[in-house]
């Protein structure tokens, strides 16, 4: 199997992405990369999925900042919900 097979000898390519796909294929990258899977990407998931932030509503980065920072306190704010039991 791939998944026990000994890491792949580093490419002769100095192309970025060759360098990924490599660093990827190795034991060490696989569980670097697998620890995005409980790290902040759900929240963004969830953000986009249940609470229906898809894109932002104002022009301008104060602006932008301001309604992110809105979302993000929507989401702390049903997280303790939760957290609490109420």
């Amino acid at each position: 199997m791939e998944r026990f097979a000994d890491d792949p000898a580093p490419p002769e390519s100095t192309d970025p992405l060759v360098s990924m796909m490599h660093r990827l294929k190795t034991k060490a990258g696989r569980a670097l990369y697998g620890l995005r899977k409980n790290t902040v990407e759900p929240v963004f998931g969830i953000i986009k999925h249940v609470m229906g932030f898809r894109q932002f509503s104002l022009r301008g980065l104060s602006n932008v900042g301001a309604e992110w920072s809105l979302v993000a306190l929507a989401w702390n704010i049903k997280r303790m919900s939760v957290l609490r039991g109420a």
